[in-house]
């Protein structure tokens, strides 16, 4: 059997063409408040920041906002797409195929991983309108891209697999997924966060993704490059073989 063959390819195909049939839901809401976000916190009230880790407050936003959006996307987009195929049914055509558990999964993914990648890219766009740099460390800004956004598409699926409602997959955004980004460090930095707390900080994965990229856009972490690398490969290899795992074993995927 060819592996990631016709069949993968098809289903890549079909999760992307998903999010894009429907881009005024799915790509255009956050590249406009990301616009807001930039202007009210970045323009307008950061205008009051001086500096935070020697740049403007405006540049040091940037890669948060960017990361934030590459999360709640990434896990959107798997999160919904297979609910809906576990509540329509569809997802038994899906599973009688040829392809590997592995292969099914990664197709899925990937197609989080386009969504988050299509929506960065815009927000990234719209900060240009307020301000211009180098980006630092290209190959490490692809490094956090791609894995954190393949870390939140396996959170979804997971996600989508215990759901019983739809409902339920909001849940963990606003409780748990939103509250870890905007402690993370999306809006400020770790000195800026009072002593008491920062040793909770450390504990927040969230907090090694933003800083991450912004190393790779500004040159500029709060914590090491390589230890930020290191959560993030550690978290999608385990959510990765955990999903990959539910559907050997079928949890709630067959009636």
């Amino acid at each position: 059997m060819k592996i990631l063959g016709t069949g993968f390819k098809a289903l890549v195909e079909r999760e992307i063409f998903r999010f894009i049939s429907v881009f005024n839901q799915t790509i255009f809401p956050p590249v406009v408040s990301s616009f807001l976000y930039i202007f009210i916190f970045g323009y307008s009230l950061g205008a009051r920041i001086e500096t935070v880790n020697g740049l403007p407050y405006l540049q040091f936003l940037v890669p948060g906002l960017i990361m934030m959006y590459v999360i709640e996307g990434s896990y959107a987009n798997t999160s919904s797409s297979l609910f809906i195929s576990r509540w329509a049914n569809n997802i038994e055509e899906l599973l009688v195929t040829p392809l590997s558990y592995f292969e099914m999964v990664l197709a899925i993914l990937i197609g989080g991983l386009a969504r988050s990648l299509v929506t960065a890219c815009g927000v990234y766009l719209v900060s240009l309108c307020f301000v211009q740099f180098e980006i630092a460390h290209p190959w490490t800004v692809l490094f956090f891209m791609i894995f954190v956004s393949l870390t939140f598409s396996a959170a979804g699926m997971i996600m989508a697999l215990f759901a019983e409602e739809f409902e339920h997959l909001t849940l963990a955004t606003t409780f748990v997924i939103t509250p870890l980004v905007f402690l993370g460090g999306v809006f400020h930095s770790l000195e800026m966060v009072p002593p008491a707390l920062r040793g909770i900080t450390v504990f927040n994965p969230m907090f090694y993704m933003v800083n991450g990229l912004r190393y790779g856009m500004l040159g500029v972490s709060d914590v090491s490059v390589l230890q930020s690398m290191t959560v993030v490969l550690a978290l999608f290899l385990g959510l990765f073989s955990f999903t990959v795992l539910l559907f050997k074993s079928g949890y709630k995927l067959r009636k």
